[in-house]
């Protein structure tokens, strides 16, 4: 329980450094690369990655495709916890577990029960209300959390075709995606200082290596959580998204003033409810 708990901290804390950033005019694209040398780094001391493990039968196209997404939906979350807030952008980045859920059922012919249908329809609402623009606001950019649900369920269907693919360990895939990010983003910051004219600034790396230990940290955690409850893997599933919902919520109101309708707090309690029927439809 130790692991889930700390892999639900970390998780919460990258929205929490990416919010407080903001207050130091820190360049998101900046902090999304020194995240990645991080999280290399990391992973190398941490997992002892092999690259010479990968053959010719290894799903570098997949490989290519996670590393290219994750610096760009990175990218999107930090703008969406910019301008909707941590709670909505956590509560949609774990709604985006409904788009692999779709996609096993319409790509992969996997059979749906009751409870999951149920919870897939009531995630949907859940995602109308958490996004609802309030009438007072203008500047309700609802697109970037919407963003964020579909690029990381998409990142989420090709991590999962990757663990497909036994014969390269998990960690050595999860190194090299790493690197390909990491060359995406360092892609992206150049451009941007050469035709945008954005200066380097020092300020960003304290907060790209926070983003990059915590980023990290989630992913461990999470990884330890589901070997320590290797016979009920549901309970991981569920503990880590409905956590991250509540403490995101929690944060955004008490710590950063985070408005909340009555209309989105009634779509984040929808959400816990979605997440509890997918539990449950996977105890079938």
């Amino acid at each position: 329980m130790l692991f889930l708990i700390l892999s639900i901290l970390c998780s919460v804390i990258v929205g929490v450094v990416f919010k407080i950033s903001r207050k130091y005019n820190a360049n998101p694209s900046q902090i999304i690369s020194f995240n990645y040398i991080t999280a290399i780094t990391l992973c190398y001391f941490t997992f002892g990655p092999d690259l010479q493990t990968l053959d010719n039968n290894a799903p570098l196209g997949i490989y290519t495709a996670v590393g290219i997404l994750l610096p760009i939906v990175f990218l999107f979350l930090a703008i969406s916890i910019r301008f909707m807030g941590i709670a909505k952008t956590d509560a949609a980045q774990r709604l985006s577990l409904f788009i692999p859920i779709l996609a096993a059922w319409l790509l992969f012919n996997e059979s749906f029960n009751t409870y999951k249908v149920i919870g897939v329809l009531i995630g949907f609402a859940a995602l109308l209300f958490i996004l609802r623009k309030q009438s007072d606001n203008n500047d309700n950019k609802w697109i970037y959390p919407a963003l964020v649900l579909f690029g990381f369920g998409l990142v989420d269907i090709l991590f999962k075709k990757i663990a497909l693919y036994t014969a390269v360990p998990y960690t050595t895939s999860l190194f090299l995606v790493f690197l390909i990010s990491f060359a995406v983003s360092v892609f992206v910051v150049l451009y941007k200082v050469i035709f945008s004219k954005e200066k380097l600034e020092l300020k960003n790396i304290p907060f790209g290596m926070l983003v990059g230990v915590f980023n990290f940290g989630n992913i461990l955690f999470y990884l330890k959580a589901h070997k320590a409850f290797a016979e009920n893997p549901s309970t991981v599933f569920a503990g880590m998204n409905m956590g991250v919902i509540i403490l995101g919520t929690i944060i955004g109101a008490y710590f950063f003033k985070e408005k909340l309708s009555k209309t989105n707090i009634f779509g984040l309690f929808l959400a816990l409810i979605a997440i509890v029927f997918i539990f449950i439809s996977q105890l079938q």
